[in-house]
């Protein structure tokens, strides 16, 4: 807004220099570039992560199947086991001895870690496992690919935006650069005659 009603202000004054108006008229354009620029790169950049993480979501929902398992004993607390998707990141779970039916009906078993405050023997909790039953990652739900997807869009419109400011301070740096230099040409070619005879002193 600040661009605009600039503009529309030194359109007739006198005192306006070229560089003032080139300058609003640099800073008009980057705002109407970031207004356009910043939500259609959003947009293209936040449908694209869309497609390809629910895609993911429908292959991970496939492959990987919920099964309950069984515990023989437990191992003790894994931290480094947090589940990144859970409620905290910090999330200390237990590690126990398990044994579990795989999705082709064999047998299996194996250290897993486990949400169950005080594990023991004989209790049931659920596990995911591929095909063959080893034990893989809870599957991306849609609601947490959605949010990754819109947070990628944003970004996408906040990097766009930071460009074209950028692109902008870029220019308007060159102007200034530039006014100077003739501004320094101007002072030595008066600079001579400075203080002489008509000049007031």
């Amino acid at each position: 807004m600040r661009a605009i009603s600039g503009l529309w202000r030194w359109r007739h004054n006198p005192l306006c220099r070229r560089t003032d108006l080139a300058e609003a008229w640099v800073a008009l354009t980057a705002l109407l570039l970031a207004l356009v620029v910043a939500p259609v790169a959003g947009c293209l950049v936040g449908g694209a992560a869309q497609d390809a993480l629910q895609r993911s979501v429908r292959a991970q929902h496939q492959a990987r199947h919920p099964v309950p398992a069984t515990v023989v004993r437990t191992l003790g607390p894994s931290p480094s086991a947090a589940d990144p998707e859970g409620s905290s990141g910090q999330d200390v779970r237990s590690r126990v001895l398990a044994r579990w039916t795989a999705p082709d009906g064999t047998g299996r078993s194996g250290p897993v870690p486990t949400r169950l405050r005080d594990p023991r023997p004989g209790d049931r909790f659920g596990i995911w496992t591929d095909g063959r039953g080893r034990v893989v990652a809870r599957p991306l739900d849609t609601a947490t690919a959605t949010t990754h997807a819109v947070l990628a869009g944003f970004g996408a419109a906040l990097v766009a935006a930071a460009l074209v400011e950028g692109g902008r301070r870029l220019i308007v740096w060159r102007m200034v650069r530039r006014r100077y230099a003739r501004w320094d040409r101007a002072w030595d070619k008066a600079g001579p005659d400075w203080g002489r005879t008509g000049t007031g002193n």
